[in-house]
């Protein structure tokens, strides 16, 4: 598993997560690539489904970017998305997946740096927990043909 990449969604709200993204990128500090960007109008906007979705897609990680608390431009979606991914997080562990492959965060517009560092963290925390078992249960079955 040296060499094993993970596949991360990051779902960044329009008003901070996402500028906080592309001002990491104007100033020429790198994160890594592997991280793709999903931009939201809102936190609040992304549901349950959407986070086991990209799981079972074969994403090996999932983290949700928003406002910070009491700082949401639509009053609590980031609290509203938070609550839902402790939801996600308790599911997948009932089902006997890691929780820690689905997380939030909370930064501002102009916080490109910690956004660089959050990306380059969690992708190294996935890498630890190696990849996205529901890959390995898709490939099986598959390849039974069904």
């Amino acid at each position: 598993m040296g060499n094993f990449e993970p596949e991360i969604v990051g779902l960044c709200c329009h008003y901070c997560a996402y500028t906080a993204a592309d001002m990491a990128g104007s100033k020429r500090i790198s994160y890594p690539s592997n991280v793709k960007i999903i931009r939201v109008p809102c936190t609040g906007k992304v549901d349950a489904i959407h986070l086991m979705k990209a799981l079972e897609k074969g994403a090996d990680g999932v983290f949700v970017a928003g406002c910070l608390e009491g700082d949401c431009h639509f009053k609590n979606g980031n609290t509203r998305a938070a609550k839902r991914v402790v939801y996600v997080k308790n599911y997948i562990e009932s089902l006997g997946f890691e929780p820690e492959r689905v997380a939030m965060y909370n930064i501002s517009a102009g916080m490109g740096e910690r956004f660089a560092q959050i990306a380059g963290e969690f992708t190294e925390q996935i890498k630890a927990l190696g990849p996205n078992p529901v890959k390995n249960i898709k490939s099986n079955h598959q390849a039974a043909g069904q």
